[in-house]
C-alpha cells in the first residue's frame, strides 16, 4: 500500500523554515545531530530503519570499543542528559557496543525533547527535491527535500528543510572479491558467509564451534574476530581458523607495535603470535574470484601468485570493510571523491593511505557541503570507503552542520577537535586489556572496528 497525502496543502510547497530537518539514522551521530538541534531550537525528525535506536550497533554489541567513555559521548547530548541527572560512566573505561546503546543512546533517545521525534521502522529508500529531479536548477535551493521510505504501513513520503544522512555503512559490506563486485557463486553459498564481527562467543557460538572458519580481511574487524575464534578454539578444540588476506601482509593490524595505545599494539602482537604458533593459519596474496558449495561448506577459488588455487572451508567471515549506500541519493547533487566516495573536500583529510583516525584534521560543514544546499552526509557514511572514522569526529561534524543550519556561521566555522592518537576504532579487549571478546552482554551498528571509536 502506498500512503501519499494528496490534499491541497500537501501539493503546495511549504516554506522551508516551517519544515523539520530530516535525520536519517538513529545511531550515535544521528542522535548527536538531534541533541544539537534541540539546543538550537530547530525542529527535526529522525528516521531509523531498525526497530530501536542504535540498531546497527546492537548487531556487534559484544565488541568492545577502543575509545573510552570520555571520547564516545557527544558534548551536546551530555549536556541534555546531565540536566536530567544522568552521569557519564567511568570516563577511562572502554564500553562494549551494547553498553554504549543501553547506557547512553537509549537514555538520550528517551529525553522528552527527542523521543517524540524518532520514527523507527522507517527505511529511507530515496531522497530528492519535491517535484524536482537532479537536473532541475531553478528555485532548487528554496524547494523542500522529499524523502520516500518503506514503513510498516507501506510507502510514505516526507518533506524536510534539510537532510543529515547519518545512516552509516555497516549494512553495506565491501565485496569478498578484489574486483569490488560480488564473487561469482555468492548467492549459492550465502548461508555459509557471515557478516563482519559475528558473536562467536555468544549468541552465534553454535554456528562456529567445531567448524573450520576462514576470516577474510586485513583490518581490525578481522583481527577481533580471529582473536575471539582462538578463544572459542580453546574451549572447542575442533575449531580451526584460517586468515585469508589479499596482500602479502596485514599492514594495518601487524605494524602498530610502537603505538602509544597499548590495546591497539596488543591486537597486532597477539595475532602475529597466534599465527607464528600455528593457532591461526595465514593464507596471503589470495584474491577471491569465485565461490562454490562443497558437501560440508564453501570452496574459495582465487588467484595466488599468478595461479588459480582453491581453499575449502566450512564458514566464511567477510571482514573486508564497508561502503556507503549511494543508490538512495541518485537524485541528489553530490560532489564525491572518485576514489573513497567521501565528500570531495573531506577526502584528502581521510585518505587511509595517509591518515589514521587520530591524524584526521577537524572538519565541519564546509568540508561536508555538496552542490545540493542543505544536504549533508555525516558520521561513518561521510567517510565513504575510508576506515578511519571516530565517533568524536562525527559529533563535531553535526555540531558544525547544525550551527550552519541555525545561521551561526561563526560557530559553524570554528571547528576544533582533539582526537586520540589511534587508527583503531574498536577492540574486543576487556577493560584491563587482558582478554579478547569476553563480554557477556547480550547484543541485539556502524562497524565495528572501522566504524566507530
Amino acid at each position: 500500500m502506498t500512503l501519499i497525502d494528496l490534499t491541497v496543502p500537501s501539493l503546495q510547497r511549504r516554506s522551508l523554515d516551517t519544515l523539520p530537518v530530516a535525520i536519517i539514522g538513529a545511531g550515535p551521530v544521528g542522535l548527536a545531530a538531534a541533541a544539537n538541534l534541540v539546543e538550537r531550537g530547530i525542529d527535526f525528525v529522525i528516521y531509523e530503519a531498525g526497530d530501536q535506536v542504535g540498531s546497527s550497533i546492537r548487531q556487534w554489541g559484544h565488541t568492545r570499543l577502543f575509545s573510552p567513555w570520555k571520547h564516545v559521548v557527544d558534548p551536546a547530548s551530555r549536556r541534555l542528559l546531565e540536566a536530567t541527572g544522568w552521569q557519564l560512566p567511568a570516563p577511562e573505561s572502554l564500553p562494549t557496543g551494547i553498553e554504549l546503546v543501553e547506557q547512553y543512546l537509549e537514555p538520550l533517545a528517551a529525553l522528552e525533547a527527542i523521543a517524540g521525534r524518532i520514527r523507527t521502522g522507517v527505511q529511507v529508500e530515496a531522497v530528492t527535491r519535491q517535484g524536482m529531479d537532479r537536473t532541475r536548477t531553478a528555485r532548487r535551493a528554496s524547494t523542500p527535500f522529499l524523502l520516500r521510505a518503506h514503513t510498516v504501513d507501506g510507502i510514505e513520503e516526507f518533506t524536510a528543510r534539510a537532510v543529515i544522512d547519518t545512516s552509516g555503512t555497516y549494512a553495506h559490506p565491501n565485496s569478498l572479491a578484489s574486483s569490488g563486485l560480488d564473487p561469482l557463486g555468492l548467492a549459492e553459498v550465502a548461508d555459509r558467509v557471515s557478516h563482519a564481527l559475528p558473536d562467536v562467543l555468544g549468541r552465534e557460538r553454535g554456528r562456529f564451534a567445531g567448524r573450520h572458519i576462514t576470516v577474510v580481511g586485513a583490518g581490525h574487524s578481522a583481527a577481533n574476530t580471529l582473536l575471539a575464534l582462538v578463544e572459542l578454539a580453546e574451549q572447542e578444540p575442533d575449531t580451526r581458523i584460517t586468515w585469508l588476506i589479499r596482500n602479502a601482509s596485514a599492514v594495518r593490524v601487524t605494524t602498530s607495535y610502537d603505538d602509544g595505545l597499548a590495546a591497539r599494539a596488543s591486537i597486532g602482537r597477539r595475532v602475529d603470535a597466534l599465527v607464528a604458533a600455528g593457532r591461526i593459519t595465514a593464507l596471503d596474496r589470495f584474491e577471491i574470484v569465485r565461490l562454490g558449495r562443497t558437501d560440508d561448506g564453501v570452496r574459495l577459488i582465487g588467484a595466488r601468485a599468478g595461479e588459480l588455487v582453491e581453499h575449502d572451508t566450512e564458514l566464511v567471515v567477510s571482514a573486508t570493510g564497508f561502503r556507503p549506500d549511494l543508490d538512495m541519493l541518485r537524485e541528489i547533487r553530490l560532489e564525491l571523491d572518485e576514489i573513497v566516495e567521501a565528500p570531495k573536500r573531506l577526502a584528502p583529510l581521510i585518505d587511509p593511505n595517509v591518515h589514521t583516525c587520530g591524524t584526521v584534521e577537524p572538519h565541519g560543514f564546509a568540508e561536508l557541503t555538496h552542490p545540493e544546499p542543505g544536504f549533508f552526509l555525516a558520521g561513518m557514511k561521510s567517510y565513504g570507503r575510508a576506515p578511519t572514522f571516530l565517533l568524536a569526529t562525527g559529533y563535531e561534524q553535526v555540531r558544525s552542520i547544525t550551527a550552519w543550519l541555525a545561521g551561526d556561521l561563526t560557530a559553524a566555522s570554528n571547528v576544533e577537535l582533539v582526537l586520540p592518537e589511534t587508527g583503531v576504532c574498536s577492540t574486543s579487549l576487556a577493560p584491563d586489556g587482558s582478554s579478547c571478546g569476553t563480554s557477556d552482554a547480550a547484543s541485539g551498528a556502524s562497524s565495528a572496528s572501522s566504524c566507530c571509536s
